[in-house]
């Protein structure tokens, strides 16, 4: 077995021809496979005793990736959608790895055969108009940081920008004249435009005046100056709904992300009336289907939909009792 392919001559054009190169992949995107690499060759290394440098693509089989990922999901405790992003890293790979090494196309198809893990989908979480009023006052804006952080939540609240995005945001991307709108590159590098409100663009406006920014510098900064991170930005808005908590009670029971922000602009835009393939284009959706899951969510409007129905007329049944055999049986 001496012209078995190296692995690691693969993974390195994988990632700096296939997704660097030919994709143009998001930075986003290379960190997530990249990660999913790391973590799939210290589990071989561990069961092979081999060192990942010197593994073959034969090395890593349909058996060895399924026990890759229970692994995951079982010792790690990471959810089902964290388990197939994982496996969506793997299959990108190894579809590369069929043209390159089309006399493996049988190993290869047993990997790509691995299916991904069906789950529940739970309604999409948001915040109501009275816990979005609760956040955007908590941070103090006698300071620096509050300034910054109060800008940063109410440009995500009313853009519904991904974290990503929010944090690559540079001072040239922000349009404050007429017509004021900010401009992102998004999933699949595509460009979109999103308006801001004239609430919106009077807090930035003053954000900008205050910090007056070059070109290159990052629009919502840390406190050295560079580009917040996303864990900074997670910590950021916890550090603020613990503080909101106090005068909104229900943000106690939620779990709130910079995504579910995302959702809280999506839900806005569906109960004032904004059609599904508007709020598509508004977020930056691939497909109009993406946006579906807001119609899930969305209780007001269903219930307006049965206030404009006739529901049949129900009539109470009398209640008897089943034989008492059928009840141990129902029982069981």
């Amino acid at each position: 077995m001496t012209n078995q392919p190296n692995l690691a001559a693969l993974l390195e054009r994988f990632f700096t021809q296939r997704l660097m190169q030919q994709r143009q992949a998001s930075a986003h995107t290379v960190a997530s496979y990249r990660d999913a690499f790391k973590l799939l060759l210290e589990f071989i290394q561990r069961h092979l005793h081999k060192a990942p440098s010197a593994l073959a693509l034969e090395d890593i089989d349909a058996p060895l990736v399924s026990a890759f990922l229970d692994e995951q999901e079982q010792v790690r405790g990471v959810t089902a959608r964290t388990r197939n992003l994982r496996l969506t890293a793997i299959h990108s790979f190894f579809r590369y790895v069929a043209f390159e090494m089309p006399s493996h196309a049988e190993h290869i198809q047993r990997v790509l055969a691995i299916p991904a893990k069906r789950f529940t989908r739970t309604l999409v979480p948001f915040l109501n108009r009275p816990e979005v009023d609760a956040l955007l006052a908590a941070p103090d804006q006698r300071t620096w940081s509050g300034r910054r952080d109060h800008a940063l939540l109410l440009l995500a609240v009313q853009t519904g920008l991904r974290l990503s995005e929010l944090t690559n945001l540079q001072r040239e991307d922000l349009h404050l004249g007429v017509g004021a709108h900010v401009r992102v590159i998004g999933k699949g590098r595509k460009e979109r435009c999103t308006p801001l409100s004239k609430s919106t663009r009077t807090v930035l406006a003053a954000w900008t005046r205050e910090s007056p920014l070059d070109e290159n510098q990052p629009l919502f900064p840390n406190a050295r100056g560079g580009r917040l991170s996303a864990h900074g930005v997670h910590y950021i808005l916890h550090k603020h709904v613990v503080a909101a908590t106090g005068k909104c009670a229900s943000l106690k029971n939620k779990r709130v992300s910079p995504h579910v922000l995302r959702h809280t602009t999506a839900m806005d835009l569906l109960q004032a009336g904004v059609d599904c393939s508007v709020i598509a284009l508004w977020l930056g959706h691939e497909s109009v289907e993406t946006t579906q899951i807001y119609l899930d969510a969305n209780l007001t409007l269903k219930q307006e939909v049965l206030d404009r129905t006739t529901p049949p007329n129900g009539r109470p049944g009398q209640y008897r009792p089943d034989d008492r055999l059928l009840a141990f049986l129902k029982g069981l």
